[in-house]
């Protein structure tokens, strides 16, 4: 048994035929038929039940085609890196929007002298797309502000941050040392978009207490949520770190969460099967040895949202 006795395995499960699969491969279908053959000996196990031409995956199947899927991914990062091994080593890293704007360059900066000849590509999106970018090896470490779903992804909260509500100085709400919860009920928002962990927090907690938000605008960009907030009297919710030079020049008011629901971290992600070369453990180190990037989180008056 081999790897190329898996990928042409994994080709049939993909594209459910030997014919398919030969022609993926660009080899004979006679080939495909023994490499499937020579698997179901070697395990003593059928793969394949063959039903009226037609091919269905066995119990036996599925087990193998997880195990192999992971195999093989693994065998092509290691063929990846000991073929690369002379060369100069290079880190993708992807962060979620919150987190470019606010920590991604200082921490890139910090990296840049502890690891001089280390290349680093950075690649900015919202959660959901960092997280699929991950599963598929498309960047090596994550830095984001959302939930990560996958099991198959590892994540360390690091780096603490929190929401909080924004409002134009001149909404009625600034006026005011206490907001109750139902007040926001007619109120319209400017949102992140679907698949951003800002967003995704909030509507939970809303949702968990009953309300629904009035989206007015959609975007993801907080500068331009921002604007909104400012120009059209819209409510936001936004990372602190994302306002200081708003609230410094009185443009936007701060509400705060009572009971803290809105405390997060920012997390190191990676998957679970990555083989954590130097540079990417010196730059897990790098994140958390500057826990305080973050030095945007200050006093500020602000007002309080209460239930």
């Amino acid at each position: 048994m081999t790897i190329r006795h898996l990928r042409i395995f994994i080709e049939v499960v993909i594209n459910g035929s030997m014919s398919a699969a030969a022609s993926k491969l660009y080899i004979s279908q006679p080939t495909v038929s023994q490499a499937i053959r020579e698997l179901e000996e070697h395990y003593g196990v059928l793969l394949f039940n063959r039903l009226n031409r037609r091919l269905y995956i066995t119990d036996a199947g599925e087990k193998l085609f997880s195990y192999a899927k992971s195999v093989v991914k693994q065998f092509d990062q290691m063929e990846e890196k000991m073929l690369n091994i002379n060369q100069k080593e290079k880190i993708r890293i992807g962060s979620t929007i919150t987190v470019g704007e606010c920590i991604l360059s200082d921490l890139i900066n910090i990296f840049a002298k502890k690891e001089p000849n280390i290349e680093v590509y950075s690649y900015v999106n919202n959660t959901q797309i960092i997280e699929s970018k991950l599963l598929d090896s498309e960047i090596d470490i994550g830095i984001v502000e959302g939930e990560i779903k996958s099991p198959d992804l590892i994540c360390f909260p690091e780096v603490k941050d929190y929401l909080v509500l924004i409002c134009s100085t001149s909404h009625p709400f600034a006026k005011k040392k206490t907001i109750k919860l139902e007040e926001l009920a007619d109120e319209s928002f400017a949102m992140r978009e679907k698949g951003s962990g800002t967003r995704e927090l909030f509507e939970k907690y809303m949702s968990n207490n009953g309300f629904e938000i009035k989206i007015a605008f959609e975007g993801n960009s907080p500068e331009a949520i921002k604007k909104e907030v400012i120009n059209n009297n819209y409510l936001a919710v936004i990372s602190i770190c994302l306002v200081e030079k708003e609230i410094k020049n009185s443009q936007i008011h701060v509400i705060e969460s009572a009971e803290g629901a809105w405390d997060r971290y920012f997390s190191i992600v990676h998957h679970k099967d990555k083989v954590l070369t130097k540079g990417m453990k010196s730059l897990i180190e790098v994140v958390r040895d500057n826990k305080n990037i973050s030095t945007c989180i200050k006093k500020h008056s602000a007002s309080r949202l209460v239930k």
